[in-house]
């Protein structure tokens, strides 16, 4: 392992990209700790400071965003309007004739629909900029996290805007100067840096509130049994992200011989991997992001309605951890993940692939039959890709409440953030093999070769 470090660093084409990529992460980590001028940030970090339901959903965002709307620092909204835009055009594409035909052209068209993308980035952070400083201003006096010369100026609402607006086209420029010019995904590398920043203050808490006594019991107590415990499910869940990352179901594919004067040509034997985790993250985001809505909606109403006391009830039947609020998350997260799998996996387009290329699946006829066959096998492994999203998911909230500790420090089993890490890490350590083997060293593995996909 060692030798295969000192490998990287022989060769000065892989030194130089590694060294860029980290120049740049240690960039986006100073912009991270600059505040935004007018905010009371003793207020905003202080207990209670930037409750209720925004503050939570700003806490929530922070753990896969990059961002820091807690502190309301610069680089507060973080990369997540990057990834909207992108989702948003990559469900429009399909749907969408002209964005279709742009995609086809290749290169050139693909360039465009990401300047389109850019434009949207900018949109986005303009109206999420609004709603959070609106949302700062909206107290009174000590409640206020605004200092009061600048409460009520227009002028310092355009600049707040326009910092924070800058601050996430400047984090995704560097995401794609670390395309070009590093290694690695820019924009996953940005929001893996930020998740792993949060690692050091959940063992910080483990150890200050560490108590080996054999009888350590209470709330925040972290006794011998919690910490093995922990140790010991931090290992499991991120060996069954791995897994489960990497896991595909191999499809053979049988090419079709054609015969050349006395030359056979094709028939080889191949193999169509389709992923068992086909929608990635994507599934837990949407799930997490509109189940914050429900309890949002209803204490809102709760509070306005005349006798609002059952909807103050149902609110509280989406709070993090309640039953009704695990089901519903369990339930969106098989939801997203076939939504995810419709969208992205076209099975006729790929039947129709196979046959143009003189390739099909041995014992079904090529077209619509091969259409439904990989239709059929893809959402039986989406049911089983979606059983381990949602059980990953869940995991975080589950242990919070039955070990009674924060639930930052349970967040690092499991949840966005987990599979985040997990998918990045193993797609840069994937690429440094592949510049390692090309140039004739030997990977990370050894003998065993490159980083294969589980069946």
């Amino acid at each position: 392992m060692f030798r295969t470090f000192l490998n990287v660093f022989k060769i000065p084409e892989l030194r130089n990209k590694l060294l860029f990529t980290m120049g740049l992460l240690v960039i986006y980590r100073v912009g991270f700790a600059v505040p935004i001028p007018g905010v009371n940030q003793e207020a905003m970090s202080s207990p209670g400071g930037g409750s209720g339901p925004l503050g939570d959903l700003a806490e929530y965002f922070a753990i896969f965003t990059g961002g820091n709307l807690s502190q309301s620092t610069i680089f507060g909204l973080g990369i997540m309007p990057y990834i909207s835009a992108s989702i948003i055009f990559q469900l429009l594409v399909t749907v969408v004739p002209a964005l279709e035909k742009l995609q086809r052209e290749g290169e050139s068209g693909r360039k465009k629909i990401q300047e389109y993308t850019r434009y949207a980035t900018v949109l986005l952070c303009v109206i999420q900029a609004i709603i959070w400083l609106k949302y700062l201003r909206s107290g009174t006096g000590q409640s206020s996290f605004v200092y009061a010369p600048f409460r009520e100026s227009y002028f310092y609402f355009v600049f707040a805007v326009t910092t924070l607006t800058t601050g996430t086209v400047f984090l995704m420029w560097l995401g794609e100067q670390i395309d070009e010019y590093g290694i690695g995904n820019g924009i996953s590398l940005i929001i893996m840096a930020g998740i792993l920043a949060r690692l050091p203050v959940a063992v910080g808490y483990v150890v200050r509130n560490a108590d080996l006594r054999v009888n350590a019991e209470g709330a925040g107590t972290m006794g011998p049994s919690k910490i093995l415990f922990l140790i010991v499910a931090f290992v499991a869940v991120v060996a069954g992200a791995i897994l489960i990352t990497q896991g595909q179901r191999r499809i053979p594919i049988q090419q079709a011989k054609q015969t050349r004067g006395r030359r056979v040509y094709g028939g080889q034997r191949q193999y169509l991997p389709l992923r068992v985790n086909h929608g990635g993250v994507m599934p837990i985001i949407f799930a997490s992001s509109l189940l914050i809505f429900p309890g949002m909606i209803f204490d809102w109403l709760g509070s306005v309605w005349y006798a609002g006391g059952f909807f103050a009830t149902v609110g509280t039947w989406f709070r993090t951890g309640n039953y009704v609020y695990v089901v519903a998350y369990v339930g969106m997260v098989y939801f997203f993940a076939y939504f995810w799998t419709t969208v992205q996996f076209q099975p006729k387009e790929m039947a129709n692939n196979l046959r143009d290329y003189g390739s099909f699946i041995p014992g079904l006829r090529p077209g619509k039959r091969t259409a439904d066959y990989l239709e059929k096998v893809m959402g039986r492994i989406t049911y089983v890709g979606a059983g381990f999203l949602a059980l990953i998911a869940i995991i975080p909230t589950v242990v919070a409440a039955w070990l009674e500790i924060p639930f930052f420090v349970s967040a690092f089993l499991g949840g966005t953030g987990l599979l985040i890490v997990v998918s990045v890490a193993l797609d840069l350590v994937q690429r440094i093999e592949a510049n390692l083997i090309m140039r004739n060293y030997q990977g990370f593995l050894g003998g065993e070769g490159p980083i294969k996909g589980g069946r």
